[in-house]
């Protein structure tokens, strides 16, 4: 019960500073108050307004705001669909009416790290003018009752292996982040149970395979404190307000606070613009603060066995990095993936998932040609630039399509071993 006690705690503390946003700027905006030329009123209610946004946006899931996509001069409205329905996350399409199906059908594995899947909108933007996008879009677990289950590394696993069935074998995968070792798990899973049912290509973008290749801060933190630290300080029981009540979750609002503590400085001095922005009436509904904060400030409960088992198995016991990574107690062999290409992609910049922990996939598909695999590392770039940046725009992206494109449904398997390699890595 303390750790529901803690949840709802933290809840009021957020409702608190939304309620006192919400009356600083209802106060402040008197018309009575116009007769006064203070500006401390203008400051005010410009606080208000900024700080009652961003409360009240930590519990809201964002919209995807996908509606229409122009081809030719036309419009299409987008329907964004689900394919595939489980407790813990949907396998959705974006299906675009009117247009004829595109050849490469693509799935987008979105990071369950705290953020929705909403994080890769401009990824999905990028990719629906010459792609069928898929995306797994994962649940808040404060709103999956306790009779749905736990939900570990191993059954995300299952997950992604339902998602690549449900897509069948003519697809392309390509994995964001913190979920690029379990689809490369999938991958082999399918691969030696399945064949049949395996995609095409394999894409890895800034995902930590391998953490200890390039060691960061966040596989310095997960080396330095013991499992029961870890599960003491961040696990909490959902409270009573949402329908996971009692569920074991590592709470969104917890690693709200663990995402500004790496960068205070910025986030703060942003708030200090943004309100002054306000006062001066030179901000906007959709300007570029609220645009970002709006999605970053959104956060969703990690359920516990998840977050705990990624810990201890991934980044602690290194078992997709050593190749000894187990579902339901049978091992899972990377080196059975033969037939599908992978790439990594990774940026020289990025402070999260270094160059060196993703590349690491590469040398575990023991079973794959070097002629299926390739790499290439982008030079500037950070961890969000490298799938939603400027670098994914006009790099990246043309490079990925070109591997799907050499490796897709149009050549049989046997024609792409023969593909020239297509490698580029910047030290």
């Amino acid at each position: 019960m303390r750790y529901m006690v803690a949840y709802d705690m933290m809840e009021a503390a957020r409702n608190t500073n939304q309620w006192m946003g919400a009356s600083a700027q209802a106060l402040a905006s008197y018309p009575i108050f116009s007769m006064i030329p203070n500006p401390a009123l203008s400051w005010m209610a410009a606080w208000g307004e900024v700080t009652e946004r961003s409360f009240e946006r930590m519990t809201t899931k964002p919209d995807w705001g996908i509606r229409t996509f122009t081809e030719r001069g036309r419009d299409h409205l987008v329907k964004i669909e689900t394919v595939l329905e489980k407790p813990f996350g949907n396998l959705i399409h974006f299906n675009i009416s009117g247009r004829a199906e595109r050849p490469r059908k693509v799935l987008l594995v979105a990071p369950m790290s705290g953020h929705y899947a909403t994080l890769l909108r401009s990824t999905v933007k990028s990719l629906l003018v010459d792609c069928e996008v898929y995306v797994t879009d994962w649940h808040n677990a404060r709103d999956i009752p306790v009779s749905a289950g736990k939900f570990d590394v191993e059954d995300y696993t299952l997950y992604l292996v339902d998602f690549i069935r449900e897509m069948g074998p003519d697809s392309h995968v390509i994995a964001i982040c913190q979920p690029a070792p379990l689809t490369l798990a999938a991958t082999a899973y399918l691969a030696e149970r399945e064949p049949e049912a395996q995609p095409r290509t394999l894409t890895l973008i800034g995902g930590p395979v391998d953490p200890d290749a390039t060691p960061t801060e966040v596989t310095d933190f997960g080396r330095r404190v013991t499992m029961g630290q870890l599960e003491a300080m961040m696990v909490q029981r959902v409270g009573f307000k949402y329908a996971g009540v009692g569920r074991p979750v590592y709470p969104g609002l917890l690693q709200l606070s663990s995402f500004i503590s790496m960068n205070v400085d910025r986030h703060s001095q942003a708030f200090v613009d943004q309100i002054t922005r306000v006062a001066r009436h030179e901000a906007s509904d959709h300007d570029a603060h609220n645009r970002f904060y709006d999605e970053y400030l959104a956060v969703m409960d990690m359920p516990a066995e998840f977050y705990l088992s990624t810990v201890e198995r991934l980044f602690k016991n290194r078992e997709v990095a050593r190749n000894v990574f187990t579902v339901n107690g049978e091992q899972v062999d990377i080196g059975q993936i033969t037939s599908v290409a992978v790439k990594s992609v990774e940026g020289a910049n990025d402070d999260i998932s270094a160059p060196g922990q993703c590349i690491a996939a590469l040398d575990l598909c023991t079973g794959l040609p070097d002629n299926m695999k390739a790499s290439h590392v982008e030079p500037g770039a950070g961890h969000y630039g490298i799938f939603a940046g400027r670098s994914w725009r006009d790099n990246i992206r043309p490079l990925v399509l070109d591997f799907i494109d050499r490796n897709g449904s149009g050549s049989p398997r046997s024609a792409a071993r023969k593909a020239p390699v297509h490698k580029i890595a910047v030290a």
